[in-house]
């Protein structure tokens, strides 16, 4: 029998063992939230001195962008409308081939076959997005300019599909999620009822699982939005409003990287409108994004219940 004053000091031990984990590990979240709330700090300070000389309804309505004008004129507007235009563009691109994708998946592939389609998913989740940007610069944009000849190098349509090829693991991994979420019995009453299993996956399975999928589109349409080297390299840095598919443009990300790289000087209003595009930004992905979290959780807890 092991002595009590030998007991005692190993249970000491491993009580003083687990503190220091729980130290190291609040540490490192100290970390995490000191690095994300100096971030926020420079973003609202920096946005809040631009926008305290300019007015944000003009920012966000102005179409032009001449910060060295006589009379500056800061537009965001056609930033946002190109970047609206690459995030829905992908998701049409998206979201039927990831949905498709995922009830295969869930629904009708082998178990090899499922493994297989799911290390391609991961394979190309893990594709670097200047790859990407290089692939719709190199080739999805010289095949499309075979179909259409009047079409620009540097074009939103080519963004828009490399980047629906970009979000489509995350379609496919969250909407897969959903559909295994939906409840076994309830599929199974519908098949004990002689109905079809395309209908039952129509009718059945899809409505219960809605929820899931709407929130893994807006998760993926998430990424899209803030996607910069395959919109830079397909559709350009070109500031122009236009709904041409056919035509380059530039989105809130681009526009960062291109202000970011320029000789803009510490203090002034071009320097602050970094920020100030930078809020802008923040703003829209983190509202997705949490659209889409709220969503998934509504979906979990329906399905739960």
């Amino acid at each position: 029998m092991m002595p009590r004053s030998v007991s005692g000091a190993g249970t000491a031990s491993r009580a003083a063992g687990e503190r220091l984990v729980a130290h190291v590990l609040l540490a490192c979240t100290a970390v995490a939230v000191v690095a994300l709330a100096a971030v926020l700090a420079v973003l609202v300070r920096e946005a809040g001195l631009f926008f305290a000389d300019v007015s944000p309804w003009r920012f966000l309505s102005e179409i032009t962008w001449a910060p060295a004008a006589a009379e500056p004129r800061f537009g965001v507007l056609p930033l946002l409308v190109g970047t609206v235009q690459i995030a829905a563009g992908a998701a049409v691109f998206a979201l039927p081939a990831g949905l498709m994708t995922a009830v295969y998946l869930d629904q009708y592939a082998g178990g090899r076959t499922a493994r297989l389609l799911s290390g391609v998913t991961a394979l190309m989740a893990g594709v670097p997005t200047v790859v990407y940007g290089l692939f719709a610069l190199h080739f999805v944009t010289p095949a499309l300019r075979v179909l259409w000849p009047g079409i620009e190098a540097f074009n939103a349509l080519s963004a828009c599909m490399v980047v629906g090829l970009m979000i489509l693991p995350t379609v496919v991994v969250l909407s897969r999620e959903a559909l295994e979420s939906v409840p076994a019995p309830l599929l199974d009453a519908g098949l004990a009822l002689g109905a079809p299993k395309g209908r039952v996956v129509t009718r059945v399975l899809l409505p219960a699982a809605s929820g899931g999928v709407l929130a893994a589109v807006l998760i993926a349409m998430a990424r899209a939005v803030g996607e910069t080297m395959i919109v830079t390299l397909a559709a350009g840095n070109e500031s122009r409003l236009t709904w041409s598919p056919f035509e380059g443009l530039q989105t809130l990300t681009a526009f960062l990287t291109e202000l970011g790289m320029g000789d803009a000087a510490t203090g002034t209003r071009e320097f602050q409108a970094f920020f100030a595009v930078g809020a802008v930004l923040f703003v829209g992905t983190y509202g997705i994004h949490m659209a889409g979290r709220m969503l998934v959780s509504r979906s979990v807890g329906r399905t739960g219940s």
